[in-house]
Order: structure tokens, then C-alpha cells, then sequence
């Protein structure tokens, strides 16, 4: 081994899962297995950062074989398995709290706080319906994903996805949900938050992996604007296509590498490439 490469930086890998890592209708990853692979032997971590809930994130975790920390609900909450960081979690005790087997770091205003809100907006006269007015049948339906999935769905901390039923001025909403001094933000669905969200996770995270091991390169892979802050707060941000093919128009960045392909397969692509020109060097945590 050169000493170039024993010098080199150790990679971090941040991603999204729906219409990312996961297939945008069937929610299977079987064409990312390779890219998974490579990145379990290589010791390369893999930071789940996703609007899908704590429930919905571990079962995928159990899937990958992962036991790296992950972010729930649009970087509402940083789940750290106890004990992951030798050098421990400085900085943030105040807002650090154990939960089961995680060091738990909540970024988002409470779920009760924002249900509030909707009925709030519906007082307003918007139409909208999110996932605790709605059955578990309904959640799967709206989403594709099965009854036993959308129950996990519906375990919310932080963030309340919603539909919106019938026309709606959506620059009007979105000054309502300001005015109550929270944010809209729109991945497959719409969804109301607190000031949390991806980027700020992503770069709390980063500071410890840095602590740990002193240098790293950080790799983020997304589809949509909901992606846009965790991608500017990485080294080489990534962006999917679509499933239509296209990439969403809003992301507008510098370094923007565009992936040739959309989903798992994309992904499985984008990862082996990347890895093959950073070195594809593990950390040491």
C-alpha cells in the first residue's frame, strides 16, 4: 500500500433513501447491493439521512447490516448507537438524551407541536391532510408503501408529512407555516418542520467523525430539494435523477456531480465511481 494512500482521508458516505438508495415506487435497493457490499468491506460508513421515521430507518439498518448512526425525519433526531464515538459526544449535552441503545440528539420541534399547526392551517382554509389524520390503510395508500410499513411511518418525533386535497396556493401556505415559525418542505410529500433539517445533522455528524479519525472526506447522495441542505454540506454532493429521468431543477450547486441513473441503480453506479476516485479508504472509529 502506497503512503499516499495510508495518508489519505477516510470517507463518510450520507445518504437519502426514498427515490435514492430505495426505488421511488417499489422501495427495494436489490440493485444497490454491490455498492453496499464494497462499502461494508471497506468499513466505510453509511449515515442514513432520511424523512422516514426512527422505526422505518432501523428496519432498513437491519437490511444493510448497518450500525452506523442514521438522521430520522428530515434532521429532526441523530440516533448514535451508544458507544460509537471513542472520543465521545462533546458539545451538545444539553440537548443529547439516551433512548434505548442510542445517544439521541434532537434537532426538531416536537411532533405535537406540529399537528398543532396543521389544524392551525386548516383553520386557515387550507385543505392539507397529513399522516396522523390518516389511517395506516391511508398512509399506505397515499405512499405505496404496505399497511404494516405505513404503521411504521406514523411513528413520528419531528416532522409531519401531508397531501394537499384540491388546489392550493402553495407560496401562501408556506408564508402561513412561516408566520407559525416552522418550514415546508416537499420530497415525495409535502412536509411541515421545525428548524431542523438534513444539513445541520449532516454537519454535526461530520465534526465528530472528524474528531475520531482527523480527516475526512464526506460523500452525500439525494433526489430532491429536500436533499439540498445535507448536499451542501458535504465534499462531493450527488444528485440522482429523477424516475422521469430529469433532476429536479432546484438544486443548484457549484460542485454538483449528476449521477446517470435514477434510484438503487444510480446509486449502486455513483458510489462504485466515487469510490474508485477518492481512494475508497474506511475510517477508524
Amino acid at each position: 500500500m502506497s503512503s499516499d494512500k495510508l495518508n489519505a482521508p477516510a470517507i463518510v458516505i450520507f445518504t437519502d433513501l426514498d427515490g435514492t438508495l430505495l426505488d421511488s415506487t417499489t422501495y427495494s435497493f436489490e440493485p444497490a447491493r454491490p455498492a453496499l457490499k464494497k462499502l461494508k468491506d471497506l468499513g466505510i460508513p453509511l449515515i442514513i439521512c432520511s424523512s422516514k421515521t426512527r422505526l422505518e430507518i432501523e428496519r432498513y439498518r437491519q437490511e444493510f447490516g448497518s450500525l452506523d448512526p442514521f438522521v430520522a425525519e428530515n434532521g429532526g433526531g441523530i440516533f448514535i448507537p451508544k458507544g460509537y464515538f471513542p472520543v465521545g459526544i462533546i458539545g451538545l449535552e444539553t440537548r443529547i438524551a439516551e433512548r434505548g441503545n442510542y445517544e439521541v440528539i434532537s434537532l426538531g420541534t416536537a411532533y405535537l407541536a406540529l399537528r398543532q399547526a396543521v389544524k392551525q392551517l386548516r383553520r386557515e382554509g387550507f385543505s392539507i391532510r397529513g399522516f396522523g389524520d390518516m389511517t395506516r390503510e391511508e398512509v399506505a395508500q397515499t405512499t405505496g408503501l404496505t399497511v404494516e410499513q405505513a404503521a411504521l411511518a406514523k411513528e413520528r418525533d419531528f416532522d409531519e408529512p401531508f397531501v394537499l386535497e384540491g388546489p392550493a396556493d402553495v407560496e401562501a401556505l408556506q408564508e402561513h407555516i412561516e408566520r407559525l415559525g416552522l418550514r415546508l418542505t416537499k420530497g415525495a410529500l409535502y412536509h411541515i418542520l421545525g428548524e431542523n433539517d438534513k444539513g445541520k445533522a449532516v454537519t454535526i455528524l461530520s465534526d465528530f467523525y472528524r474528531r475520531a479519525r482527523g480527516s475526512i472526506v464526506t460523500l452525500g447522495l439525494g433526489d430532491s430539494l429536500n436533499d439540498a441542505s445535507m448536499l451542501e454540506r458535504v465534499d462531493y454532493p450527488v444528485l440522482l435523477r429523477r424516475p422521469d429521468g430529469s433532476y429536479d431543477p432546484g438544486i443548484f450547486l457549484p460542485n454538483l456531480i449528476r449521477a446517470e441513473g435514477a434510484g438503487p441503480d444510480g446509486w449502486n453506479k455513483a458510489i462504485l465511481r466515487l469510490l474508485g476516485e477518492t481512494g475508497g479508504r474506511g475510517t477508524e472509529t
